[in-house]
C-alpha cells in the first residue's frame, strides 16, 4: 500500500511538473509571437500617405518628375535595376601618376518598358559610360564629390543618348555598386 501511494505521489509530481513545463512552453510561444507581431508592425508600418495637396504643391514647384514620381512611387512604376554585364576598367591620369579604376554599374529604371529598353541598348549605354569615365581625373575620383560628379555626368549622358534613341530618358539613376581605384 505504501508503495502504491509512493508511486501515485510520483505520478502526481510528474503531472504537476508536466503542467508547469506546458505552461512555460505556452508562455514562451506567446512571447515569441508577440515579438514577431511587434516586429512585423514596426517594419511594415510604411511611409505616411501623401495627400493630394502635397502632390499638387510639388507639381507646381516646376519639377513634376522628381516631385510626383518619388512621392507617389506607384505612378512611375516599380524600381528595377539593370546591371551592366561587366565592370568598367580603365586608366585615368593623376597629378603624380596614372591610376587604374574599376567601376561596377547598375541602372535604376522605372517600369518594365524602361527595363526592356535599357537591356536592349546595353552596348550603347556601355559605350556612353566608358566615354564619360575616360574623361575623368584620378585626383577628382579620389574624393566623394568627384564620384558624385561622375555619377551626375554619366546620368546626363545616358539620358541624352536614350532620349535620342528611345524618345524618353529611360534611366532614372546611374548607381556605382563597386568602385576600386589603384
Amino acid at each position: 500500500m505504501a508503495d502504491e501511494e509512493k508511486e501515485k505521489g510520483d505520478e502526481l509530481e510528474l503531472d504537476g511538473s508536466g503542467k508547469k513545463k506546458k505552461l512555460i512552453i505556452i508562455i514562451a510561444v506567446v512571447v515569441i509571437l508577440a515579438a514577431a507581431g511587434g516586429g512585423a508592425f514596426f517594419f511594415m508600418g510604411g511611409e505616411p500617405e501623401v495627400t493630394q495637396a502635397e502632390i499638387d504643391a510639388a507639381l507646381d514647384s516646376g519639377d513634376p518628375v522628381e516631385a510626383g514620381a518619388e512621392k507617389t512611387g506607384a505612378s512611375a512604376g516599380s524600381a528595377l535595376y539593370v546591371p551592366m554585364p561587366r565592370p568598367f576598367r580603365f586608366n585615368v591620369p593623376g597629378a603624380n601618376q596614372d591610376r587604374f579604376v574599376e567601376i561596377r554599374v547598375q541602372l535604376l529604371v522605372r517600369g518594365s518598358d524602361n527595363d526592356e529598353a535599357a537591356k536592349k541598348h546595353v552596348p550603347l549605354i556601355e559605350g556612353t559610360l566608358l566615354a564619360v569615365f575616360s574623361q575623368s581625373n584620378a585626383d577628382d575620383l579620389a574624393t566623394s564629390a568627384g564620384k558624385t560628379s561622375l555619377k551626375q555626368k554619366s546620368l546626363a549622358e545616358v539620358q541624352k543618348i536614350m532620349m535620342d534613341v528611345e524618345g524618353n530618358k529611360v534611366v532614372e539613376q546611374v548607381l556605382f555598386t563597386g568602385f576600386v581605384m589603384q
